[in-house]
C-alpha cells in the first residue's frame, strides 16, 4: 500500500469522522454561480411587497432586503416594472425613471454593506391589468386581445378586475423588447448585481409563450417556436446589453395562473431550458409543476429533471419548499440553489433557522401585501428576539 492511498484513506476517515459528528446540511455548502462565490444555496424569492409608493422603491426596502442579506446569500428583489405600461398592482417599484433608479441605489448598497448578491426582477404585466393603471387610461397590452376574468385577491375577500387588453400590433413588439434592456442596464447602474427577467406567472411574456392565451397568426403566434420567440428576443437584449453572466430567468411552464396554461407544459418548459443554451446565460429559475395555482401544493407526477439536466447554466427551483425537501433536491441534484418566498418574508434569518434546525415564524398572510412599511414587513422577529 502506498503512502498516498493511506493518507487518502486517513483522509476520507477524517470527512466520514466529521460527517458523522455534523451532519452536512446541502442547503448550506457553497457554490459557485458564475463569477459570484455563494455561501449558502437558501436564495430569496422575488416578492411583490406593494409598499413602494408611487412605483417608487422607499428607504423602508433598505431595512427589509437588509434584514435578509447573509454574506454569500443570493437574494432576489421583488417584480420591478420596465415601463409606464408595465404595471398592474399598487406601489410596486419600477426602474424605468432617473428617480427610481437612484431609489434603488441605497437598498442595493445596504445588501451589498452585508456581503449579499443582489438581482432584480424586471417584469411586465401585460393584460394583468386595468385602465386605471396605464398611462392615459389606455387599455393593457397583451400578446392577445382576450381578457382575463375577475380573479380573487390573495387576501381571499377582494377581486380584481381587468381590463381588456389591446394586442400588441407585430411592429411594437420591438419597442417592449428594447424597454426590458433598457430595465436590465439601469438595474446595472442602480448597483445591481444582474438582472431576472419574469418569464413565469401569466404575466406578458407568459401571455406570449402560452397557447391558452396566445393566438397570434404572425411569427409570435403558433408553433412552439414562435410563442417563445418574444421571450428568447428579450434575452438576448438583456444579455447583449449587460452580459449574459448577469442574466437570469424565471419560468412557470406548468404553472396556470392568470389563466395562462399551456397545452404541453412539459415541451414549453424543455424547449426554453435548451434554447436558453445559446444565449449563456447565468441561470434559470423554474417553478415546481406542483405549484399549479397560487400558493397551494398540489400532488403531481410531472418533474422539472428534464429541463434541469438540458440547462447548462444554475439551476434553481422554487415551490413550496420547506427545509427536508430543500436538503433533498441539493442532495440528489434536481438543483443547484432552492428559492424560498413566504418562509424567508417570515424568517428574515432563514438560512440561520435552518442550521440550527430552528423552529420558524409562522408567516400572516393578511399583511402580505399592506402598505404599512413595517407590519407584516420588518417586523417578523428574529431567533435571538
Amino acid at each position: 500500500m502506498t503512502l498516498e492511498t493511506i493518507v487518502h484513506q486517513e483522509d476520507q476517515k477524517n470527512i466520514a469522522n466529521m460527517s458523522a459528528q455534523s451532519p452536512i446540511i446541502p442547503l448550506l455548502t457553497p457554490y459557485k454561480m458564475g463569477k459570484f462565490d455563494l455561501s449558502h444555496r437558501i436564495v430569496l424569492a422575488p416578492l411583490t411587497r406593494q409598499r413602494s409608493y408611487n412605483n417608487v422603491p422607499q428607504p423602508h426596502a433598505i431595512l427589509y432586503y437588509s434584514q435578509r442579506t447573509t454574506k454569500g446569500g443570493l437574494l432576489i428583489a421583488e417584480a420591478t416594472g420596465v415601463s409606464d405600461t408595465a404595471q398592474g398592482y399598487p406601489d410596486t417599484p419600477g426602474i424605468w425613471t432617473k428617480e427610481q433608479v437612484e431609489a434603488w441605489k441605497p437598498i442595493v448598497d445596504a445588501v451589498h454593506a452585508k456581503g449579499g448578491i443582489f438581482f432584480c426582477q424586471i417584469w411586465h404585466v401585460g393584460r394583468v391589468s386595468n385602465t386605471g393603471f396605464q398611462p392615459n387610461g389606455q387599455a393593457p397590452v397583451s400578446s392577445s386581445d382576450k381578457p382575463l376574468t375577475p380573479q380573487p385577491r390573495a387576501n381571499g375577500i377582494d377581486v380584481a378586475r381587468f381590463t381588456p387588453p389591446r394586442r400588441l400590433r407585430t411592429d411594437e413588439i420591438p419597442q417592449v423588447v428594447n424597454d426590458f434592456r433598457v430595465a436590465a442596464r439601469n438595474a446595472i447602474q442602480a448597483g445591481f448585481d444582474g438582472v431576472e427577467i419574469h418569464g413565469a406567472h401569466g404575466y406578458l411574456i407568459d401571455q406570449f409563450m402560452k397557447d391558452q392565451v396566445n393566438d397570434r397568426t404572425d411569427q409570435y403566434g403558433g408553433s412552439l417556436e414562435n410563442r417563445c420567440r418574444f421571450a428568447l428576443e428579450i434575452v438576448e437584449a438583456v444579455a447583449n446589453e449587460i452580459g449574459a453572466d448577469k442574466v437570469g430567468i424565471r419560468l412557470s411552464p406548468f404553472a396556470n395562473y392568470m389563466e395562462s396554461g399551456d397545452s404541453n407544459p412539459h415541451a414549453l418548459g424543455l424547449y426554453m431550458a435548451d434554447s436558453l443554451n445559446k444565449y449563456g446565460i447565468l441561470y434559470c429559475h423554474m417553478v415546481e409543476p406542483r405549484m399549479k395555482i397560487v400558493g397551494e401544493k398540489s400532488e403531481c407526477s410531472e418533474s422539472l429533471l428534464p429541463m434541469r439536466k438540458a440547462f447548462k447554466g444554475t439551476f434553481l427551483v422554487a415551490g413550496g419548499y420547506d427545509r427536508e425537501d430543500g436538503n433533498q433536491a441539493i442532495a440528489e441534484n434536481r438543483a443547484d440553489l432552492v428559492v424560498y418566498g413566504r418562509i424567508f418574508l417570515a424568517n428574515p434569518d432563514l438560512p440561520r433557522r435552518f442550521e440550527l434546525n430552528a423552529p420558524l415564524n409562522k408567516y400572516n398572510r393578511e399583511t402580505f401585501y399592506t402598505s404599512d412599511p413595517v407590519i407584516g414587513y420588518t417586523d417578523y422577529p428574529f431567533l435571538e428576539e
